[in-house]
């Protein structure tokens, strides 16, 4: 079993980082690109016959309380068999 876990910005944070990509692309030609987020990925096998339920808790709380800062990120996570 394998966890995707996305974090990103809240909205309502300004990020430099997707604004300066923003700035290249329009630059390159990319005039149709009206807005960019950054955002990081984190790619988690779980254990071989690891409960999934156990996991998913696991993951959840790995998420809010390590990967992501809760004052300005945000997470979502997707699992793949």
């Amino acid at each position: 079993m394998t966890a995707w876990i996305q974090v990103g910005l809240k909205p309502t944070v300004l990020d430099p980082q997707g604004q300066a990509i923003q700035a290249a692309l329009r630059k390159l030609g990319f005039g149709a690109v009206a807005g960019v987020r950054q955002a990081k990925v984190f790619q988690v096998e779980m254990a071989p016959g690891a409960d999934p339920a156990e996991a998913k808790r696991q993951i959840e709380r790995a998420a809010r309380e390590v990967l992501a800062n809760p004052v300005i990120e945000e997470f979502s996570i997707r699992w793949e068999e």
